[in-house]
């Protein structure tokens, strides 16, 4: 018997749910795509007299607001997403001071508080609304979830050291090994077109983690903001930096998993 017609139409189905994949993670990045074609849009010099980031700062309200009005998303997310600013904006604000220097924000604003522009607290903002929008548009599923408790208590490690690896080391290789015992288990399962499909949680985690290193690199070669290295020119953001990006997305799903409507989804064994 010849497989040929039933290996086409295997291949048919896989190339039609990678474009449904593809045009999901598009629309979940929705808000990540507007706020980044701004960054890259908006002149270093601003516009108008206005300066860039106090630009960025009307552009990105105006984007969440869209999205609430236009019931792309729900008033209980605007909290979520809402304290992933404040969270952000209190980790710059740590960052950028005068005993740290991690980075900074070299161009003037008005809405310059602490040395960080207002806008930033939006880009860690965005992660929390991938994160919210992904888990709706693609029917998204927890497996072998650990307690909560536990994925509190690593989200808070994980966010503590941050700050305090500037004065007693950093412990972001304990803190993965211990994310990779709570989750080892974990399955994520979502629907891409008309079937379930799974992976490993913590595999998502580091793509996650991954793209955003990439659009980091993107941030700093704009210059909107820069790592001491690249005051001079521009170089590539160290990789380590991947790995402190995929902690801080495990934060940032821990904190959308305690909205009601998403615990639905998640499964904590009972053993």
């Amino acid at each position: 018997m010849d497989d040929r017609p039933r290996q086409m139409g295997s291949l048919r189905r896989a190339a039609i749910e990678f474009l449904y994949f593809g045009i999901k993670e598009a629309r979940s990045c929705l808000f990540v795509a507007l706020f980044f074609a701004a960054v890259l849009l908006v002149p270093c010099g601003g516009v108008a007299g206005i300066p860039r980031y106090d630009l960025l700062l009307v552009v990105a309200i105006a984007i969440q607001v869209w999205m609430v009005r236009a019931g792309l998303e729900t008033m209980d997310e605007l909290k979520a997403v809402c304290l992933f600013h404040v969270v952000g904006f209190a980790l710059e604000a740590f960052k950028v001071s005068g005993g740290i220097k991690s980075w900074s924000y070299p161009d003037f604003a008005y809405t310059k508080v602490l040395g960080v522009p207002l806008f930033a607290g939006f880009m860690y903002a965005a992660i929390g609304s991938y994160i919210v929008q992904a888990w709706r548009l693609f029917d998204l599923r927890v497996r072998h979830h650990p307690p909560y408790w536990m994925a509190a208590v690593i989200a808070i490690l994980i966010y503590a050291n941050f700050f305090t690896h500037h004065y007693i080391g950093d412990y972001r290789w304990y803190l993965a090994a211990c994310v990779l015992g709570l989750y080892s288990r974990t399955t994520v399962i979502f629907r891409p077109l008309d079937r379930d499909r799974q992976m490993p949680l913590m595999l998502a985690f580091v793509l996650i983690g991954f793209f955003i290193w990439l659009a980091e690199n993107i941030g700093t070669f704009w210059g909107v903001w820069r790592y001491p290295n690249q005051m001079g020119a521009w170089s590539i953001v160290h990789l380590s930096k991947w790995s402190s990006w995929s902690l801080l997305v495990i934060m940032t799903f821990t904190m959308v998993a305690s909205l009601k409507h998403i615990k639905a989804k998640i499964h904590i064994p009972a053993d």
